[in-house]
């Protein structure tokens, strides 16, 4: 795909909103408008998730959550790039669910919502999917802590999005299996992600350049 021009949806969390970075135009999206002449709308909200918020948190958004979102964005678009899944395993509430769920209120049902209503409302554009980033405490089974129980790992909520991109058959970048940001290794912190979690203006560089890559092979 020729990037020049094509109109490209980003919808995603605090790192797509450009949480990390030194100014709003160092974000991975304005970096991929400038070097390819796309148009790159950022749909970035901090502290946003898949699926829907049970337990209401005044730090934590609990109605803006993708699958409450996807429809606000604008609907002309040749592409469409959801970039979450961090803050499900963070501080988000809702269980894993199963393959089977159709609602929000599961991780499993939120993603099959969300692919399901972005194919219908953007039935030409390509649309793909990236996995989460790597972060220092993707061990834990209870995210950041505000779990009440033993949930998953961040490596089985990435597994949960392989899962249901490939039943309808949309392209992922795993940028967990290979966007050679892991911040658990020193140089790489201090470089990309300082905070164990959010891209500096290099690790937002990074990004752009690997998805660059990515769709230009679409």
């Amino acid at each position: 795909m020729n990037l020049k021009g094509v109109k490209i949806n980003f919808i995603g969390d605090s790192i797509t909103e450009g949480h990390g970075t030194s100014a709003p135009e160092h974000r991975f999206t304005e970096v991929i408008a400038r070097e390819t002449g796309a148009l790159c709308r950022n749909y970035g909200v901090g502290a946003t998730r898949f699926a829907r918020q049970i337990t209401e948190f005044p730090e934590f958004p609990k109605d803006q959550d993708f699958c409450a979102r996807f429809a606000q964005m604008d609907p002309d678009a040749d592409a469409v790039v959801v970039f979450g899944g961090t803050n499900d395993f963070g501080h988000g509430d809702a269980p894993l669910g199963t393959m089977e769920d159709r609602t929000s209120g599961t991780f499993y049902g939120a993603l099959h919502v969300l692919c399901t209503g972005l194919i219908e409302r953007y039935p030409a554009a390509d649309i793909v999917l990236l996995t989460p980033l790597h972060r220092c405490n993707e061990d834990s089974l209870r995210g950041d802590g505000f779990k009440a129980q033993d949930v998953g790992d961040l490596k089985t909520y990435v597994a949960i999005m392989r899962e249901v991109a490939e039943y309808y058959a949309l392209p992922v970048l795993d940028l967990f299996a290979g966007s050679g940001l892991q911040p658990k290794v020193p140089v790489i912190r201090e470089r990309y992600m300082p905070d164990g979690l959010h891209l500096n203006d290099a690790g937002h560089r990074v990004l752009a350049r690997k998805l660059i890559r990515f769709l230009e092979a679409l």
